[in-house]
C-alpha cells in the first residue's frame, strides 16, 4: 500500500516572530507540487499565529510541539488543544525524546496527551525511541513495544486515522549518528507488525511511521527508499530552508 509521505520540521526552542515568518515563507516556497507527500512545521508556541498566517495559502500543516489533555484549567505552563486550534494548529507532536529525557514525561502522561489531542481532532504524532544504553543492551524492541502499547492505550481503531508514529532513536538525535537504512527499516517494520497485533492489518498498512534522528539532505533519499519509512521528523536541518527544502524534495 502506498502511503502519502509526511516530512515534518520540528523547530524546537528556536525562532523569534520575525525569524519564524521568514523561515516559514522560505520553506513554503520550496514545497513540491506533488501529491505523494505532505509537509509539516512545528514552531514554538509563541510564533504559531505568525506562522499560521504565512502558511494560510499553502498546504503546509501547522503543528505544535506538545499539547495538554484538558480544554482549560489550572495547568500552569501547559497549552490546550482548543488554544492550539484557535492558532490554526491541526497536529501535535507528543512524547518527543526531549520531553521524555529532559522533562521526565512517562508513557502514562504521554498517553494522556495523545488522547487529549485526538479528542479535539488533532493529528497526534507519537514519538518513540530507545536510548544508547537500551540499544547496546539489546532492549530496543522491548522498549519500543512498551512505548507504543502504553502510548496508544485507549485509542480506538477509528482514531488511528489521526495517528502518526515517529521512531527517533535517542542515540541518533543531535549526535550526527544515524541508523542505517536497514536498521531503520527493520524497526519500522516491527512497529507496523505490532500495530497489526494491537489493531488489524488495514490499520497497520495505513499508519504512517516517520524516522527521526539526524535526518539530513545527504541521507534522506536512502531512508525514504525503504518500504516502511513514510517520512521524517527533522530537527536541526529544519531550521535551514535550503537543507529542509532538499529533504522535503527527496527523490
Amino acid at each position: 500500500m502506498k502511503r502519502k509521505s509526511l516530512m515534518a520540521g520540528n523547530w524546537k526552542m528556536h525562532t523569534t516572530a520575525i525569524e519564524a515568518r521568514s523561515l516559514a515563507a522560505d520553506i513554503a516556497r520550496k514545497c513540491p507540487e506533488t501529491t505523494d507527500r505532505e509537509v509539516l512545521l512545528a514552531p514554538p508556541f509563541t510564533v504559531l499565529r505568525e506562522v499560521a498566517e504565512v502558511l494560510s495559502r499553502t498546504d503546509v500543516i501547522l503543528a505544535s510541539q506538545n499539547v495538554c489533555w484538558e480544554e482549560k484549567g489550572a495547568f500552569t505552563g501547559e497549552i490546550s488543544p482548543v488554544m492550539l486550534k484557535d492558532c490554526g494548529v491541526s497536529s501535535a507532536i507528543i512524547g518527543h525524546s526531549e520531553r521524555r529525557q529532559i522533562f521526565h514525561e512517562d508513557n502514562a502522561l504521554i498517553n494522556k496527551r495523545v488522547l487529549g489531542a485526538l479528542s479535539f481532532d488533532l493529528m497526534a504524532i507519537l514519538c518513540i525511541g530507545e536510548t544508547e544504553e537500551e540499544q547496546e543492551n539489546g532492549k530496543t524492541f522491548a522498549v519500543l513495544e512498551a512505548q507504543v502499547r502504553q502510548g496508544l492505550q485507549g485509542v480506538e481503531p477509528q482514531q488511528m486515522e489521526k495517528m502518526v508514529i515517529a521512531y527517533e532513536p535517542v542515540w541518533a538525535i543531535g549526535t550526527g549518528k544515524t541508523a542505517t537504512k536497514e536498521q531503520a527499516q527493520e524497526v519500522h517494520l516491527s512497529i507496523r507488525r505490532l500495530i497489526e497485533k494491537i489493531y488489524e492489518k488495514n490499520i497497520a498498512d495505513r499508519l504512517r511511521i516517520l524516522y527521526g534522528g539526524s535526518v539530513k539532505p545527504a541521507n534522506v533519499d536512502e531512508l525514504m527508499s525503504q518500504p516502511d519509512i513514510d517520512g521524517a521528523l527533522v530537527g536541526g536541518a529544519a531550521l535551514d530552508a535550503e537543507s529542509f527544502g532538499r529533504i522535503i524534495n527527496f527523490i
